[in-house]
């Protein structure tokens, strides 16, 4: 397979005294196909869902797209070691990057699970060299992550396990698509949120573009999850990534993969209008990071890198 090429003299945001321009942004760049080295009730006690900072007062379009690239590094170090059990090349993590604690190559029996993991994990590869391309000498380098810890305690927090007991999504086929299940909604509805505080429209383009990749990663998880009756298991994370919204301010914002009627499936989470739940930099935040301070930054030990953190 043909290694991934984004001409970077094509690619770069500037930041500039009078302002941002972006008009000449990516235009030219090009993605080729890219090479792999790649349940019950919520128990809100068991993590301190406290609100966590919002973003600065004055924010850029180099801030959001850095913002989105801490939740890229995030889904492709997850996705790259399940496929693989190693993550991101040196190249693809800028200078002195976060350690990445956890993840080995699961154990896959089923060859469509295996197919569907390594087609998502393409894709989030390429979204982190298109991003870190982008931004050029702006994009900020891997923030250190944990998928030890954090799996468990969302797991807890969401009734799939009890306290003492541990969840690891690279331990099998179906650990993996409710681990994967946890990142999917949160990216379409970060991108969904965050296309309001885009101001060059050159931008906000490719964002949307991105958003369209997420989101079917997230109704292919959801198709999958509910042909094997992972229903309920799914509604504890929905249940737990929105009492973790809602702490951050605004409703919960997520939905399961049952309709109300608990048998139907939602493939997609909308609100009454058949919108895409749209969120707050601090609620996506407040979900990956399991509460703040409280939960040990969760997915971010460091927290994220970059102005928006």
């Amino acid at each position: 397979m043909a290694e991934n090429t984004v001409a970077p003299e094509n690619a770069g945001i500037t930041q500039k005294k009078a302002g941002l321009n972006r008009r000449k942004l990516l235009s030219n760049a090009s993605l080729s196909s890219v090479g792999l080295l790649t349940v019950g009730a919520l128990s809100v006690g068991s993590l301190a869902l406290k609100s966590v900072p919002a973003q600065a007062a004055t924010i850029t379009d180099v801030d959001i797209v850095n913002f989105a690239l801490n939740l890229e590094y995030l889904e492709a170090e997850f996705y790259l070691r399940a496929l693989t059990g190693q993550g991101l090349a040196a190249g693809d993590v800028g200078t002195n990057p976060g350690a990445v604690t956890g993840g080995s190559a699961v154990p896959f029996k089923t060859a469509q699970y295996a197919s569907l993991c390594r087609d998502i994990t393409i894709d989030e590869q390429a979204h982190v060299r298109f991003l870190r391309a982008a931004l050029g000498s702006a994009a900020v380098s891997r923030p250190a992550i944990n998928f030890t810890q954090t799996f468990t305690n969302l797991a807890i927090a969401g009734g799939l396990i009890a306290p003492g007991q541990t969840f690891n999504p690279f331990a099998d086929e179906i650990s993996f698509l409710l681990g994967a299940f946890v990142f999917e909604d949160v990216g379409v509805t970060a991108y969904a949120g965050a296309a309001a505080l885009i101001s060059d429209k050159s931008i906000l383009s490719y964002a949307a573009s991105i958003l369209a990749v997420e989101a079917y990663h997230a109704g292919a998880i959801r198709a999958n999850l509910y042909n094997i009756g992972g229903g309920v298991a799914a509604q504890g994370i929905s249940n737990a990534r929105g009492a973790a919204s809602k702490a951050a301010g605004g409703f919960s914002g997520d939905a399961g993969i049952l309709g109300s009627d608990g048998v139907n499936v939602a493939l997609v989470p909308t609100d009454d209008q058949a919108q895409a739940y749209r969120r707050t930099t601090a609620q996506v935040m407040n979900i990956v990071y399991l509460g703040g301070a409280s939960g040990n930054y969760g997915f971010f030990p460091n927290k994220m890198n970059g102005t928006i953190s």
